[in-house]
């Protein structure tokens, strides 16, 4: 098995949630990884591990945000995890850096959030990510850099998301505001 399954599994078991939904996605993802030791690679068509980013600043007052092309609404950043990344965290990291140019940041310890979700996901197949949210704060406000994998980048006041932001980001934004390092 490789470093970021064995990694991904270690995260999952000792993460807990206050909240009833969250611990029952827990218990998805690890029944899920049980039953498939590729299930952190997008080469699972049932399903696979996604890791992902909500940037916030320092003040937590401001959360970086990407219009994604083939979903269209406003999400946090992340994606795929490749056979190079050596954790989750890692991987969440490593797609921040490509979808905004932003060297770092601090990222939580912990995930903040769990989120499945179907998507269409290569050659037009619908998939199930099964995603791991962490949060990742940056010292400043800075200019993104935006990539092939967004149509935009913009930071947006945490109280002041756009309308047709889904509801699991608005969650997610939320749960950063309260995250404590």
């Amino acid at each position: 098995m490789s470093r970021v399954f064995l990694d991904t599994v270690r995260v999952l078991e000792a993460w807990q949630s206050d909240d009833a939904q969250q611990e029952e996605l827990r218990e998805e993802y690890l029944v899920f990884l049980a039953a498939h030791d590729d299930g952190v690679f997008r080469e699972c068509r049932t399903g696979h591990i996604t890791a992902s980013a909500i940037v916030v600043d320092a003040a937590r007052s401001h959360v970086l945000l990407t219009l994604h092309p083939k979903v269209g609404r406003w999400l946090q950043l992340g994606g795929h995890i490749e056979q190079g990344d050596e954790s989750l965290q890692a991987a969440a990291m490593r797609e921040m850096h490509e979808e905004s140019g932003f060297p770092g940041g601090r990222i939580s310890h912990h995930p903040l959030r769990l989120d499945r979700h179907p998507v269409p996901c290569g050659r037009g197949e619908i998939s199930v990510h099964l995603d791991v949210q962490f949060g990742v704060e940056v010292p400043e406000i800075s200019e993104p850099v935006v990539s092939v994998e967004s149509l935009d980048l913009q930071w947006f006041p945490v109280n002041a998301l756009p309308d047709d932001v889904d509801p699991s980001v608005r969650a997610l934004v939320l749960a950063a505001t309260r995250w404590r390092h």
